[in-house]
């Protein structure tokens, strides 16, 4: 892990619910864990679908079309 000098900041938008997340505040390492598995990271989803912990591509892009 790196230290980011924006963490704090960043923290307070971060909209993901997955408490051991060691990448939190860190968006680079969370955009960078996040893509490696093909998915995208919780600030891309609405509130509800973030709950799900379903970060697939698919299904962000479902959750557009409403």
């Amino acid at each position: 892990m790196t230290d980011c000098p924006n963490k704090e900041r960043n923290l307070q938008m971060c909209n993901c619910t997955y408490e051991p997340c060691s990448r939190k505040g860190i968006c680079c390492e969370c955009l960078a864990y996040h893509r490696r598995h093909q998915e995208l990271p919780a600030c891309y989803f609405s509130t509800e679908v973030e709950r799900t912990y379903d970060r697939s591509i698919s299904r962000f892009l479902k959750s557009r079309q409403k």
